[in-house]
C-alpha cells in the first residue's frame, strides 16, 4: 500500500488504535518520501505526516519549511496546519520560520499558508504587527491581504482585551 492510501485509510480511521497501525506502517516510506530527490514524493511524504497525525514527526515538517520546493513547503504547511488545531505550541515553536515564509516566500500560496498555520499559534505581539503589515501592505494579492486581516483579528480575540497603558 502506497504512503497516499496509508495516508487517506487515516482520514476514515475510526480509533486511535487504528491510526497508530496506520502509523507504523507508514514510517519507513514516509521517511524516505520526504528525502526523496523528487519534490512531489517529499509533498506527499509531507502532507501525510498531518494526514496520519504523526506528532512524532515535528522535527520533518521543521525540515519541510525549508525545501526548496513551494510544493513541498505547502504541504509541510498544510500538516502543521492540521496538526497545531489543537496544540499552539507546534506553531509557537516554528514561529520565526512561519514569519520569514510569510512575509517574503517567493510563492503567494505558501505566503498564505503560513499566515493561516500562525491563527493556531498564541497570540504573540510580534505576529499580530507582521499580520497588520501583511494586512495594509500595497501587494498585489489580495488574498494574502484578507488572510491577514483575518487572523490578525482572531489572534487579538485570543489575547483578550488590551489593558491601558499608563502613562
Amino acid at each position: 500500500m502506497s504512503l497516499a492510501d496509508l495516508a487517506a485509510r487515516a482520514a476514515e480511521a475510526r480509533d486511535e488504535r487504528e491510526l497508530a497501525d496506520l502509523r507504523r506502517l507508514a514510517d519507513e516510506e514516509l521517511e524516505s518520501a520526504v528525502r526523496s530527490d523528487d519534490f512531489r514524493e517529499r509533498a506527499v511524504g509531507y502532507r501525510a505526516i498531518g494526514q496520519l497525525h504523526f506528532r512524532g514527526k515535528m522535527e520533518l515538517l521543521r525540515r519541510g519549511l525549508e525545501d526548496t520546493s513551494p510544493a513541498a513547503r505547502g504541504a509541510a504547511l498544510l500538516s502543521l496546519e492540521l496538526l497545531s488545531r489543537d496544540h499552539a505550541g507546534d506553531v509557537n515553536a516554528v514561529r520565526s520560520q512561519l514569519h520569514s515564509l510569510a512575509n517574503a516566500d517567493g510563492n503567494g500560496a505558501v505566503r498564505r499558508l503560513a499566515v493561516l498555520c500562525l491563527k493556531n499559534g498564541s497570540p504573540h505581539k510580534d505576529t499580530v504587527v507582521l499580520l497588520e503589515h501583511l494586512a495594509a501592505a500595497d501587494e498585489e494579492d489580495r488574498e494574502l491581504r484578507q488572510a491577514a486581516a483575518k487572523v490578525a483579528q482572531v489572534l487579538k480575540k485570543k489575547a483578550g482585551p488590551q489593558k491601558p497603558q499608563r502613562r
